[in-house]
């Protein structure tokens, strides 16, 4: 074994897919655990990794651990496995609020840590990860752990600092755009449109745009202009959603998602 999941919820099988899809590791290089047996079993029927009840057999079988259990749970975890990691092994870990320091104060001793926060688009393989490393790890150990979160999308390292921000602008978001889209469907079913083709629309519009941003290189604002005709429908709507508080509202949102995640 050389990759372990302690912890086979969601997110963790995100990652799994990813990584095998990408041929990163084979499913027989990867062993998870989990203190509930269907999610466990779930997840060696779906990517066909190998699973055990035990968090001490993933840490002693594997050289990278995905701590991918709820943040509440860290700490009992780390308690339990912290005697089994040797200063070979690297942690990665997907909670928000944990820093580096706190990891570093539970586990007692020089641990290679990963600190992350991914997001749930990595289960289409779409994922935006942020990466913050903590000082035991070696530059070529630093880019093996990007080169494993490549997998299921992209990854930037970032100091710690940012990590809160990161939550507000990457971790929750899907949530927000999600929200966007159940919107822009509900006003075309308003108007006549089918549910399912309404959906397709809106979430292609939205994956479209995403693009347009990402690979064109322009700024947002820009882009914006470009849809906008003088007197014409798109400014129509702007002006709308300005006047109602759209763009306040995100904001607004996002500062209260990343002082949440402040206090975790």
């Amino acid at each position: 074994m050389k990759l372990g999941f302690i912890g086979c919820g969601n997110m963790a099988g995100a990652i799994m897919g990813g990584i095998i899809k990408k041929e990163v590791f084979k499913p027989g290089e990867i062993i998870g655990s989990d203190v509930f047996v269907p999610t466990r079993e779930k997840a060696r029927d779906t990517y066909g990794i190998q699973i055990t009840d035990s968090n001490l057999e993933v840490v002693e079988k594997s050289e990278v651990i995905v701590l991918a259990v709820k943040p509440q749970f860290y700490e009992s975890v780390i308690t339990e496995i912290k005697d089994k990691v040797t200063e070979d092994k690297i942690i990665i870990t997907i909670a928000p609020g944990k820093t580096l320091a706190w990891l570093e104060e539970k586990f007692g001793k020089k641990v290679k840590i990963v600190r992350t926060m991914p997001n749930t688009p990595a289960m289409v393989m779409e994922g935006m990860t942020a990466a913050s490393p903590n000082s035991y790890l070696s530059e070529e150990e630093v880019k093996y752990a990007c080169h494993i979160l490549e997998s299921f999308g992209k990854v930037e390292v970032i100091p710690e600092r940012l990590m809160d921000a990161v939550v507000g602008v990457s971790g929750s978001s899907p949530a927000y755009v999600f929200i966007l889209i159940e919107a822009m469907a509900d006003a075309a079913v308003s108007d006549g449109m089918p549910r399912a083709q309404a959906y397709k629309f809106a979430a292609q519009a939205v994956m479209g745009s995403a693009k347009m941003v990402l690979e064109t290189g322009k700024h947002p604002g820009e882009l914006k202009d470009m849809v906008c005709s003088p007197a014409g429908t798109t400014i129509e709507a702007v002006r709308v959603l300005e006047g109602t508080g759209f763009r306040s509202s995100v904001i607004e949102a996002m500062k209260a998602c990343t002082d949440i995640a402040k206090g975790m």
